[in-house]
This record gives structure tokens, sequence and C-alpha cells, in this order.
């Protein structure tokens, strides 16, 4: 191994013989001769998923109404049995974790729970970085609530326009604020924020925060039982692999049960409680509360198989593997792409650093569509962003060095030139 060049195929190949995950790729569908590096966009189709879809579909086919109780997976039951087996992957217990809702649905319930504007605490602290959905949504709680966004969302600027300084964010917890939302993963550069450290901090302030896991749930180990997280909410469609639009999920630390929910349903009902049909709501007195509606069953079928994968693989080792992949990607881009125009807007420590690698160019668009063209399937983030995520479960290091000898080879031979520099209406 030594004496092998670590810029080679070679290389790359022993790295991959040496992967201890390597056989989970067998459990997913990839083309031959597509590189799919946008997992943390939208992760593959797993044949476990698959089936765990078919099986929910045959319990409809089969049982019918009675699959709600009468299944292996009953249906009356099953956003809080997917919580249980998805707490691990947060660190939580399992009564404080429901798969629920959406990314932007949850958010909004929990806001609405936990935002309780009084005398001079009134504000909203978030992050000028953060994905627009959960700053829509923010904004639209400030005004249900009276208030205006202008002045009452404060969103901590950026020193470079890649990451957030914590410092600027702890500076920014003043008596004026009432709940804190920030990403535990800047979706565009993959910095991670210390969630422990600020959740520290806001509690020394007084100050209720929550954290989107969008972009760490199934690639980086989280505690957040441990760090003392009041809230956290997240979509399952990325690293979870659980497929488009599929049911996300939220966390309530267990010290806040007993909260009514801030937007209440039938499913916040107690389970035991909720076919007596009353019109006063008596709560579930866990996570289950902060449920709206009916359980989207189908949704939630991928997750069944899909979860079964990672509590075999474990987290630690998925995240063990996936900074390896982004070292190798980041050694690759700065040797082999130099000189070409491209900036590295991730951070460079394991620490800070998530699942993905964020690359900018002023002729980035161009770029995406030149690598898709040559079988490489990236991330396009405007106005000149490259994402490339490579995913433990299914990507190897092959695929890392064929990659960056492909886009190496675009930016000679100029092919990006062939194509507009502007993007889709998917990006």
């Amino acid at each position: 191994m030594n004496d092998t060049n670590i810029y080679s195929l070679e290389y790359a190949k022993t790295l991959d013989k040496q992967d201890e995950l390597h056989a989970y790729r067998d459990e997913f569908y990839t083309k031959e001769g597509v590189i799919y590096f946008d997992g943390n966009s939208l992760g593959l189709l797993s044949k476990r998923a698959e089936k765990s879809v078919k099986m929910v579909m045959n319990a409809w086919k089969d049982n019918a109404i009675e699959a709600w109780t009468q299944t292996d997976n009953p249906w009356y039951y099953l956003s809080e049995s997917l919580g249980e087996k998805m707490a691990p992957l947060v660190g939580a217990n399992a009564k404080e974790v429901v798969v629920t809702g959406s990314t932007t649905v949850n958010l909004h319930q929990l806001v609405a729970t936990f935002y309780k504007p009084q005398e001079s605490r009134t504000k909203i602290l978030a992050d000028e970085l953060n994905f627009p959905s959960d700053i829509y949504a923010l904004k639209s709680q400030l005004q249900l609530k009276g208030y205006s966004a202008n002045d009452h969302l404060i969103q901590v600027k950026s020193r470079d326009g890649h990451t957030i300084n914590e410092e600027d964010i702890i500076a920014a917890m003043t008596d004026e604020i009432a709940i804190i939302v920030l990403p535990s993963v800047l979706y565009r550069s993959g910095q991670i924020l210390d969630m422990e450290r600020l959740t520290d901090a806001a509690h020394k302030h007084g100050i209720i925060i929550g954290f989107d896991l969008c972009h760490s749930i199934g690639a980086i180990p989280h505690k957040l039982d441990e760090w003392g997280v009041d809230f956290a909410f997240w979509c399952n469609y990325k690293h979870l692999n659980a497929g488009p639009g599929s049911l996300g999920g939220l966390y309530v630390n267990e010290k806040h049960f007993g909260e009514n929910p801030g937007l209440a349903g039938w499913f916040s009902s107690d389970k035991e409680k909720q076919f007596d049909m009353k019109h006063e709501l008596i709560p579930a007195t866990d996570a289950g509360a902060f449920q709206i509606g009916t359980p989207h069953v189908l949704s939630a079928a991928p997750l069944i198989g899909s979860l079964e994968m990672f509590r075999e693989a474990g987290i630690e080792r998925i995240r063990t593997k996936s900074l390896k992949l982004t070292d190798y990607l980041l050694n690759l881009i700065s040797k082999e792409l130099q000189g070409y125009g491209f900036v590295v807007g991730t951070p460079l420590s394991e620490e800070q650093r998530g699942a993905h690698v964020f690359i900018e160019h002023e002729e980035a668009a161009r770029i995406c569509k030149a690598l898709k063209a040559d079988g490489v399937i990236p991330d396009f983030r405007a106005p000149n962003g490259i994402r490339l995520a490579p995913v433990a479960l299914y990507n190897s290091f092959e695929e890392i060095f064929i990659t960056i000898t492909k886009l190496k080879k675009i930016m000679d031979d100029k092919r990006y030139k062939n194509y507009s520099n502007n993007r889709g209406v998917v990006a």
C-alpha cells in the first residue's frame, strides 16, 4: 500500500478492497456506467426498501382496513415503531422520535409549539446560509404571531459565504431571542455546526434551541439527548434512502413531554384514547403528540427496509467510511484540479465536515451538465456551486477517482462550453 501512488486507480481499488461496507453497494440499484454523487439530495433505491414497499402493498391488498392493526408492521403504530428504530441515529430514546410529516411541516409544528414570545423575548434566531424552506417557515410563524419578519427574524451572517462562525451565533443569543433554529450541517458547504456547544450556550441564555438534521441524519452520529437539544426535525430521502417525498421525522426531548402540540390533529392523540372520538384532545405523552394527520403509510414503507441496513452497518462505521471518501475526494481535487478555477467551500477539518464536498466555479452549471453527459451525477447549487456526495453505503473510492479524472478531462477539453451556464428546473 505504501508503494502505491495514492493518486492512482490502483490505490482507489485497494481502498475499496479494504472497505468493510463495500458489500452494501449490491443492496442498491445502481446503473452501469453511471456514477451517482447526488445522494445528499435523493438517495438511491435499495432492494430492501423496494421489498418493504411491496410488503405494505400486499398488506393493503390482503387485509384492507385490518392492516391498521393486524400486519407485521401495523400501520396504526408505524410512525412510532419507525421512530424507535431511528432513535439510535440521533442519540435519543425510542419515545422521543416519531416518523411523520415533512421537513417543513415538522418545523412548523415544532416552532408553533415552542415559540412563545413574551415581554422582550420575541425574536427568532437563525442563519443566513440555511435552506430556504426553513426560513420561509420561520417568517410565516412570525407573521402568524403578528410580528414583522424583517424585525424579528435574526439571521447570523457568514464571514466567508460558505460557513457560519459559531462565535457569531453565540454572540447573537441576546435576551430578545425566544427560540433558535439552525442546521446541523449547512446544505451548501457541508459545514457541521457544534450542536453540543450551541445548545449549551442557548440554555445558558434561557433559549429553546432546535436543529434541522436533513443533511446529517444517516451520515453522522448524533447525541441529541446527551447534548440536551430541545427539538430536531429532518427528511428521510437523502442519506436514509427512503424515496422521493417520504415521511420526515422529528425529535422532542423528553423534558418537554406533556407540552401541548402547537398544531394539533387526530394523530396527536394518545393511542388508547384516539378512537374515543372526543372533541377534546388528549395528547400522546411522548413525541407522538407532535404528529398531525394520518401517517402516509406508503411513503413510510421504504424506511422499514432502509433502517435495517443502518442497524446492521452502524452509524459509526458509516461515518468512518464517509470521512475516508471525502478525504480522498478532497485530496484528488487539490492535486488534479489546481489551476482550473475551482474553489473548495467545504471545511477541511473532519470535525466540521459533513458527508459531501462543495466546490465553486464560475462555469458550475455548464460543468455539471458536462459531467452528467459523461455519466457522473453531481448536484448544482446556484449561482456557482457543485456538490459531490459520495455515500458510504453505495459509492466507491474507484468512482471518486474516475469522477475527478473525467472532470479534469472536461476542463482540459473545455467541453463544458457545449452547454448553457444556467440551471435546469430542478438543479
